[in-house]
């Protein structure tokens, strides 16, 4: 009795334990509850994108009030916690270039008395060793951005760019089937006598198998076919002719004239060997990767705070005491092309990172509850929503339009006229059967061999007899 005695109050205390393990309790020590609802601290570092962070404060109500993408991602992941929370936004007791953009600072020195930290903080490796990041909310990644190139790139090979390798290939090899249709079909009418020295015999040879179409399109003669099939044959080929001419006209046309956008430099190597200057966020972790993976000289480095200085930078240009191109983490590069997107475009590689996250003190039970929540706002489809607000509607999936440029005119593929071809070398194939008797013969004869073989009882032959048989005994006709 005293056992199960014991073994029940043995239960309940490691239920007790179970319960307080669970409760949300950040990291023992900076977490307060007040009737059941967590108050957090929302530490605000200065950020000279407003876009993404911004703290002002509000005399009226005797308070600071957060705005910005990143705080509307903090407040939606607030909603979907599985209990209450009461917010109260104080701005980041130090210079937050010190504590969260550099590689090598210690984030823990502004932790020690808030309890989260909202703001465009990128997650890296070197950080985490001091603080707990959130899931990232926002992708991103290190990138340049560089003016575009307005002309045009042409070569003694530009006449052939209309078209794809694969639908000149096509048109070879729809040229030769009609080529030898037609040569077939007309091969009994040039042997007749009477039409010794018509241009049918003078036109239609096996040597002109591949051209005869392609002249017939440039230049097409009326009397060069006799047979009705062929005629029909070569209406439909013309038809085709017709409709790839005018595609290759419009299309060499665009590309002689529309004028083309090409960025600057297409790699590093360029900007490189050729000793320009290039920009990036003042502060920012960005310094490390131009000279740690990048592999630039730091005296080739010049350093701006937001994307007016930016683009005046990028409007000097390298020899003028500006720059040949800036690198930032990638939605920083995107508000900048929304601005000025016209004139410019990522190029180059991408030194990758996690993204943007939420920073909490080390080993806070906080942290899984508000990576979860982070989730739930991505699924649930708000986070479209709040980038379309500050971002603009082009900017869908992380992605803005206008910084997409493609530096090359593309060429009208077979896939594009597709049907066309079908539909040319099934009428070629059903005239040509149509007009030659010997092939439905030929396919006769093939089908009742065929039927034979497959046919499990064999047909009775009948037996005929050209010549009487006679008996050499009797002397007698069998």
């Amino acid at each position: 009795m005293e056992g199960k005695c014991f073994l029940s109050l043995f239960s309940c205390f490691l239920l007790f334990l179970l319960v307080l393990l669970q409760a949300p309790s950040g990291n023992g020590s900076n977490d307060r509850m007040n009737n059941g609802e967590i108050k957090l601290i929302v530490r605000i570092p200065m950020s000279d994108f407003p876009q993404f962070v911004d703290i002002v404060w509000e005399p009226s109500q005797q308070k600071y009030t957060a705005s910005g993408y990143c705080m509307d991602v903090f407040n939606a992941a607030v909603t979907y916690l599985p209990f209450n929370v009461s917010l109260r936004v104080l701005p980041a007791v130090v210079d937050s270039s010190q504590v969260y953009k550099t590689h090598h600072a210690s984030p823990k020195q502004i932790l020690t008395e808030s309890e989260v930290v909202v703001g465009d903080v990128t997650i890296l490796a070197n950080r985490s060793k001091f603080v707990d990041f959130t899931v990232p909310y926002i992708a991103s990644g290190v990138k340049m951005v560089v003016p575009v190139k307005h002309g045009r790139d042409q070569t003694m090979w530009t006449f052939v760019k209309p078209f794809s390798w694969d639908l000149w290939l096509s048109i070879i090899i729809i040229s030769t089937f009609i080529g030898l249709a037609i040569l077939i079909m007309e091969r009994n009418v040039n042997a007749l006598p009477n039409q010794e020295g018509s241009p049918n015999q003078k036109k239609l040879c096996p040597a002109t198998i591949l051209w005869f179409p392609l002249s017939q399109a440039i230049l097409p003669e009326r009397e060069v076919v006799v047979k009705s099939c062929s005629r029909f044959v070569l209406m439909v080929w013309l038809l085709l002719a017709f409709v790839l001419m005018q595609s290759y006209t419009a299309n060499l046309t665009s590309i002689l004239t529309l004028d083309q956008l090409r960025p600057s430099f297409l790699n590093l190597n360029d900007i490189r060997r050729r000793g320009y200057y290039v920009g990036y966020q003042s502060e920012s972790f960005v310094y490390d990767v131009l000279i740690d993976q990048f592999k630039f000289d730091p005296s080739k480095l010049r350093p701006y705070r937001n994307i007016a200085e930016y683009h005046d930078a990028l409007e000097l240009g390298s020899q003028n005491g500006g720059v040949a191109a800036i690198f930032d983490e990638v939605p920083y590069l995107k508000i900048y092309l929304q601005e000025y997107g016209s004139n410019y475009v990522m190029s180059g590689p991408e030194y990758r990172n996690a993204g943007f996250g939420f920073v909490f003190p080390l080993n806070s039970n906080l942290t899984a509850y508000f990576s979860t929540a982070i989730l739930d706002v991505i699924e649930s489809g708000i986070m479209n929503e709040i980038e379309e607000k500050y971002f603009g509607k082009n900017y869908i999936g992380g992605e803005v339009s206008s910084g997409e440029i493609s530096s090359e005119t593309l060429s009208l593929s077979f896939h594009s006229f597709s049907g066309l071809f079908f539909i040319s070398g099934i009428s070629t194939l059903l005239a040509l059967l149509v007009s030659e008797r010997f092939i439905w013969q030929r396919l006769i004869l093939m089908a009742k061999a065929l039927t034979e073989i497959m046919s499990p009882i064999p047909l009775l032959k009948k037996k005929t007899r050209t010549h009487p048989i006679h008996d050499s005994t009797h002397g007698t006709e069998a």
